[in-house]
């Protein structure tokens, strides 16, 4: 008749940002390395023990990500199987750990593997490990991504010496313009002083200045 198994989570439990390192624990009852994780209590939802498991082993808060696999082993003679899911632990612990633990390290994924000491649990992190790394790292892309949309295109201020030469640069077009077309005025008015006695323009400039020869005539009635 099969025994009925004993039901275990827990999980993989990072701490940090830019090289995140893992937790591995010491048990006091026979000196192993372990990945954080104890037996569920009755009826206790998987998800709510791993972090209670947690948080008593390693001392941290933790926030639950996704599920990464179990384990499954003999243990005195009954099949055990072991839950885990990705964690990341707040920076500051938040209480003591339990007495069952009588250290706590963070490590790198190559050294937490090798301070391990079972071979299920080695392997199992060198795979889980190498994956919740790269998953991170695409996360951050995707957020990065996300952040670079949301902001809406900024544009570059002029600096305050840009406008006052963009300033300075009009009015001296204007006054350009205006001196130009002051300067083609003066040329007409000279053009037709010139031109007075020559061709059409030159008889309408005269009509109001009488020549010589028009008050001789005048003189004589004609």
């Amino acid at each position: 008749m099969a025994r009925t198994p004993i039901y275990a989570a827990g999980g993989i439990v990072l701490r940090g940002r830019a090289r995140p390192l893992v937790a591995v624990v010491q048990r006091s009852k026979d000196d192993t390395w372990v990945l954080p994780r104890g037996k569920l209590k009755r009826d206790e939802n998987p998800v709510a023990g791993a972090r209670r498991e947690v948080v008593e082993e390693t001392g941290h808060r933790v926030r639950v990500h996704e599920f990464l696999g179990a384990i499954t082993y003999r243990a005195r003679g009954r099949p055990k199987v072991v839950q885990f899911w990705r964690m990341q632990a707040y920076e500051r612990p938040s209480r003591d750990v339990m007495k069952d633990i009588i250290a706590v390290d963070w490590l790198p994924v190559g050294q937490a593997v090798r301070r391990l000491s079972y071979p299920l649990e080695k392997l199992f992190l060198q795979h889980t490990g190498r994956r919740v790394l790269k998953h991170r790292k695409h996360g951050k892309r995707r957020k990065t991504r996300a952040r670079a949309k949301s902001k809406p295109a900024r544009r570059k201020a002029r600096p305050p010496q840009a406008h006052r030469r963009t300033a300075k640069a009009r009015a001296h077009k204007a006054a350009t313009r205006a001196g130009k077309s002051g300067t083609h005025v003066r040329k007409a008015r000279a053009h037709t002083r010139r031109s007075g006695s020559h061709g059409r323009k030159g008889a309408v400039t005269t009509a109001k200045n009488p020549t010589m020869l028009q008050r001789v005539l005048g003189r004589f009635g004609g």
